[in-house]
């Protein structure tokens, strides 16, 4: 018998944001800022966005080989936007939550796609949602918006909200550049244009990148086309197709050759002069946690420009991020190995200790979802090879290639053979870099800056080298070869590198094989792009350039 209205069961409803418990949030602890001079509490009425990232409707499925993560099975646009974007539910909570606490919900078609629900509000309201206290601080003369300690979300959002990032507003990355500094009584640097260093590793002569758009991700700095028009016509090249993308609100920006202009250049004048044929897309952003994520994002999910590899020569030392923010990027760039598209990072420019005490790896190189990308001193005459050892050029302060053993990411599936030393953590064990190139700044690369030519390495010029390789292969293989580690570290793939077997980082020394400060060496591009086609790629699928590939976790870090 049907039950009277009065005794039929009514929904609970939940109880408002503000009454839950507060927990919090997992990874989101960040240390106080090391010489950081308080000033003031942050405005009330100062406006803050911040970016919440969401969990999947469904995780992506992961290859494995003998039991542990070997990248993320490949899936089309379609079906990633049907099934691993942003968990629907997840969305509209966090939105409810937004208007109970008066935070605008910015309007953005790719929310879901990247998972990402950006709030704004004033920094009252924003402390109350979020459970933070901000405040301004002054860091090497500057003053920047900063946190400390954890976030604390409601109760209901647990397992829902995976980051908050945009809160605090300090730098988060340096660009790994150097510009050589000519010594007294050295020699001339030993200087080569990309197109030079592109021969020596043997890149097809024929193959431009037709038909690709190399992505390359910049947290300042900026270009001037008079400067890309007048570079590329000294090479007998037409300048590139380029296209300047802003994020939160970043802007191409030059200014001075000593500025952050000299990686924007650097990135873009190799990139696509070792790969001419191919467009560049550049996402100018600003310098901090969220906006290197959502940068990041962006690019991945670009259906207008479409990168098929993307470049990154930013980072910093794993201990210098908050878990959370770890986190958010591996996943992000997991869903770029999910679709197809190649990162490439710099491994970083202060040998074994990258900047900090004892022996650090530099992340986002570390993430076992991007090529990692080592550097080197070369010697080269045309097409061949005199020699290439490690760069370390510490002792006359010109830097030395990063490398080490990961704290965070667990040891991939294809490095289990490589021999990597031990990690100092239980939780690490991926070992960088993957692959080297030219990188030391006495046998660097000719580069014009703001009407300014000079010679600059640092393995910042290593990820643009890589990501011209990568344009390249696709364009000769007609379909994305996505993360390539699972093929480069094949037994059979040795024969397609110039293994490095000389040098030092500081504690790492170059052998036979991999090694911790040159991976498995520098390319000889003719041997090695046969081998990058996706082993499930068939005739089907390489008609369709852009269908594939991504995923994992960091745990715990310092900040």
């Amino acid at each position: 018998m049907a039950k009277s209205p009065r005794t039929q069961s009514l929904p609970v409803k939940a109880p408002r944001f503000d009454e839950q418990e507060r927990l919090v949030l997992p990874g989101s602890e960040k240390s106080p800022a090391p010489n950081a001079v308080h000033v003031k509490a942050t405005p009330a009425k100062s406006m803050v966005t911040v970016s919440v990232i969401v969990k999947r409707r469904e995780p992506l499925k992961l290859n494995r080989r003998g039991g542990r993560a070997s990248g993320p099975v490949r899936v089309s646009r379609t079906e990633f936007q049907k099934r691993h974007g942003g968990d629907p539910e997840a969305i509209k909570q966090v939105k409810a939550f937004a208007r109970e606490f008066n935070l605008k919900v910015e309007a953005d078609p790719t929310s879901a796609l990247r998972r990402t629900v950006q709030l704004t509000g004033t920094a009252a309201d924003i402390q109350k949602a979020f459970g933070v206290v901000l405040e301004q601080k002054t860091i090497d003369g500057v003053q920047y918006r900063v946190r400390e300690g954890g976030i604390h979300l409601p109760a209901s959002l647990a397992g829902m909200v995976e980051a908050v990032l945009g809160l605090d507003n300090r730098p988060q990355a340096r660009p790994h550049f150097r510009v050589h500094q000519p010594r007294a009584h050295a020699a001339a640097p030993n200087s080569y244009t990309p197109p030079q260093v592109a021969e020596a590793y043997n890149f097809p002569a024929k193959a431009s990148g037709a038909g690709q758009t190399i992505g390359i991700i910049e947290l300042g700095g900026g270009y001037r086309q008079a400067d890309l028009t007048a570079y590329f016509k000294t090479l007998g090249l037409a300048a590139p197709t380029i296209t300047a993308v802003s994020v939160n609100k970043g802007k191409n920006k030059p200014s001075t050759p000593s500025s952050a202009d000299g990686e924007v250049m650097l990135d873009v004048e190799v990139a696509a002069s070792v790969a001419p044929g191919a467009k560049v897309a550049v996402y100018f952003t600003p310098n901090t946690d969220q906006g290197f994520l959502d940068a990041i994002t962006t690019a991945v999910h670009d259906a207008a420009n479409k990168p098929s590899v993307i470049s990154i020569s930013w980072g910093g030392p794993e201990s210098s991020w908050t878990a959370q923010s770890m986190t958010a990027m591996d996943e992000a760039c997991q869903s770029a190995a999910a679709l197809g598209i190649t990162i490439t990072v710099a491994a970083g420019d202060d040998g074994s200790t990258d900047g900090g005490t004892g022996n650090n790896v530099d992340f986002p190189a570390s993430s076992p979802h991007v090529l990692a990308c080592g550097g080197t001193k070369l010697d080269a005459n045309g097409a061949t090879i005199v020699s290439e050892v490690v760069w370390n050029e510490l002792a006359n302060n010109e830097g030395a290639t990063g490398g080490g053993v990961s704290n965070v990411f667990d040891l991939p599936s294809w490095q289990t053979k490589a021999h990597v030393p031990a990690a100092t953590t239980s939780t690490g064990g991926r070992g960088v870099p993957d692959v080297a190139g030219d990188a030391d700044p006495t046998t660097g690369y000719t580069i014009r800056v703001d009407g300014q030519t000079m010679v600059i390495g640092g393995t910042s010029a290593v990820a643009p080298l890589w990501a011209g390789l990568v344009a390249v292969a696709n364009q000769q293989l007609g379909t994305q070869v996505g993360l390539i580690q699972p093929a480069i570290y094949a037994a059979k793939a040795a024969s397609a590198f110039n293994d490095i077997t000389q040098g030092n980082n500081g504690a790492f020394s170059a052998a036979s094989g991999w090694d911790a400060c040159s991976g498995l060496g520098s390319p000889i591009a003719g041997k090695l792009i046969p081998l990058l086609a996706p082993a499930s790629a068939s005739a089907k699928a390489a008609a369709k350039p852009l269908a594939k590939a991504g995923k994992k976790t960091a745990k715990k870090s310092g900040r």
